[in-house]
């Protein structure tokens, strides 16, 4: 069994008929799921507003029609078993497994993922690592985003490991498709936060924990841009939410890119392919470490998977359908 968060987000408009009723009743009629003491908790640790005021008085008598959004966090109890799911093994010893994450794939059990995760993949491959916090997992890919990640299977692994990520010294390579022509690579360093509104997401904020992520231009496409970016910090959403930032989402991507863009007199093949790229167009192709017992500094690379590869074929086609050719 672990702990873990879930990310809670409620708003509505007071109804006229709760003019003089107390705050904490009001929310407690419109959101009848949560118990009483949970939301007035809410509200005394700053997590209710009222018209983007947070208001931390349960008995402040509302007039109706005012905002009400609540964005908090609930701690839930997951109970994780073990589950045969194949993993695509890179490499394995005593102390570190590191595997080829494929898409649709999630990392941890949680609200909406009870399971079918790696960690149930794992407690099945390896038992003894229901030992180790989180299954030995010390980073994760999103959901949809595919590649290499490294698990610890031992207390001392996961210490190294954990250290080498702090300290920067791990490399973590990506490769990404984005939306726009950019000219040269660059370094986007901006601070990530919570997203002010929507919970679930990631934005630059000023109050953010600092965030810097090195990109490069692998080819240049009509409308399209190839990448491979190096992390040096590793947040939530970091490459997404950077590169939505400098105004290049990656292709796929519909928290933070919207609806596909498509180019100008782009073909119905082409067409047919951005519509039905339903994922970010993200992959963690290499990784490097100091092995956490030798020392040893070991590097994987994983080619990138057949949908990635054929949204560049195709990009490859349009740009041979309007005589121009490919740079990099």
């Amino acid at each position: 069994m672990s702990q873990q968060v879930n990310l809670i987000s409620l708003n509505a408009i007071v109804p006229d008929e709760h003019y003089d009723t107390r705050l904490d009743q009001s929310i407690a009629r419109l959101f009848p799921e949560y118990s009483r003491s949970k939301l007035k908790e809410w509200i005394l640790e700053g997590s209710v507003t009222i018209n983007a005021q947070v208001v931390l008085t349960p008995r402040l008598k509302l007039k109706g029609g005012e905002e009400i959004v609540i964005s908090a966090e609930q701690a839930v109890q997951v109970f994780n078993e073990a589950q045969e799911i194949t993993l695509n093994i890179v490499y394995e010893d005593d102390d570190i497994l590191v595997i080829n994450k494929p898409a649709n794939f999630v990392v941890h059990p949680g609200a909406g993922n009870p399971s079918g995760t790696i960690l149930n993949a794992l407690l099945s491959h390896y038992p003894a690592i229901e030992k180790i916090p989180r299954a030995g997992i010390v980073h994760r890919l999103d959901k949809d985003t595919t590649g290499l990640m490294v698990v610890a299977k031992t207390l001392s692994a996961q210490t190294s490991l954990v250290n080498q990520l702090q300290e920067r010294i791990m490399g973590r390579e990506y490769e990404a498709v984005v939306l726009g022509n950019m000219i040269a690579g660059g370094t986007v360093e901006a601070n990530i936060g919570r997203h002010q509104t929507k919970r679930t997401l990631m934005d630059v904020r000023e109050s953010g924990k600092p965030a810097v992520t090195h990109y490069r231009v692998k080819h240049k496409y009509r409308a399209h841009t190839h990448l491979r970016l190096k992390l040096e910090t590793g947040r939530t959403h970091q490459i997404r939410v950077h590169m939505t930032y400098i105004n290049h989402p990656i292709v796929g991507d519909i928290h933070y890119g919207g609806r596909p863009r498509l180019p100008k007199n782009a073909s119905e093949e082409f067409i047919t392919m951005l519509r039905g790229f339903k994922r970010q167009a993200l992959h963690a192709i290499k990784l490097s470490l100091s092995h956490p017992t030798t020392g040893k500094v070991m590097t994987w690379e994983v080619p990138i998977p057949s949908d990635f590869e054929a949204l560049l074929v195709e990009m490859k086609k349009d740009l041979a359908l309007h005589d121009m050719p490919q740079q990099w």
